[in-house]
C-alpha cells in the first residue's frame, strides 16, 4: 500500500527539500530533519536530502559530520557545486584546510553558471578574509581587561 501512494509525492520532492532548508532557517532542526529524510525515502538516490542534512550539522557547527555527509555526496555526484561549497565552508572553519577551503569555493565560483552559488562563495571568502583569518583577534571587553590586568571582582 506505501508503494502504492510513495509515486503521489514524487512530485512534491523539490517542496520538501526547499521546506527542509526553510525550517533550517528557522532554527526548526527537528522539523528540518524530518523533512530531508521524508525527501530521502521518495528519492533515495538523490544528493539533496544528504545536502540539506549536512547544511543542518553545518549550522550547529558540527563541522566534522558536516564534511563527512558533503563528502560522501560529492563522492556521489561530483559535480554537486552547492556540496562543494558547503564542504569548502567547512575547510574554512579548520586553520589547518582553510586554505584548502578556500581554493575549493574559487575553483567551484569559477566553473559554476549559477548566481546563488557565486554568491554563497563570495560570502564566504569574504568572511574567512575578514573575520577568521585575523592575526589579532577581537575580543570581548571581559577577556581584554583580564589580559590588561583590569579585571574586577567577579
Amino acid at each position: 500500500m506505501e508503494e502504492q501512494r510513495l509515486p503521489d509525492f514524487r512530485e512534491d520532492f523539490s517542496l520538501l527539500i526547499e521546506a527542509g532548508f526553510i525550517a533550517v532557517k528557522q532554527l526548526d532542526e527537528i522539523s528540518a530533519t524530518r523533512i530531508f529524510h521524508a525527501a530521502q525515502v521518495i528519492s533515495p538516490n538523490n544528493t539533496a536530502p544528504q545536502v540539506g542534512l549536512g547544511y543542518i550539522a553545518l549550522n550547529k557547527l558540527e563541522v566534522k559530520q558536516a564534511t563527512k555527509i558533503f563528502e560522501k555526496v560529492i563522492k556521489q555526484e561530483p559535480e554537486n557545486e552547492l556540496a562543494k561549497t558547503f564542504l569548502g565552508i567547512c575547510f574554512l572553519l579548520n586553520p589547518q584546510r582553510r586554505k584548502k577551503g578556500e581554493q575549493l569555493i574559487k575553483e567551484t565560483m569559477e566553473k559554476t553558471s549559477d548566481p546563488t552559488i557565486k554568491n554563497l562563495g563570495k560570502v564566504s571568502l569574504e568572511w574567512a578574509e575578514k573575520d577568521l583569518s585575523k592575526k589579532d583577534k577581537i575580543q570581548s571587553p571581559f577577556f581584554a581587561a583580564k589580559q590588561t590586568g583590569e579585571e574586577g571582582n567577579a
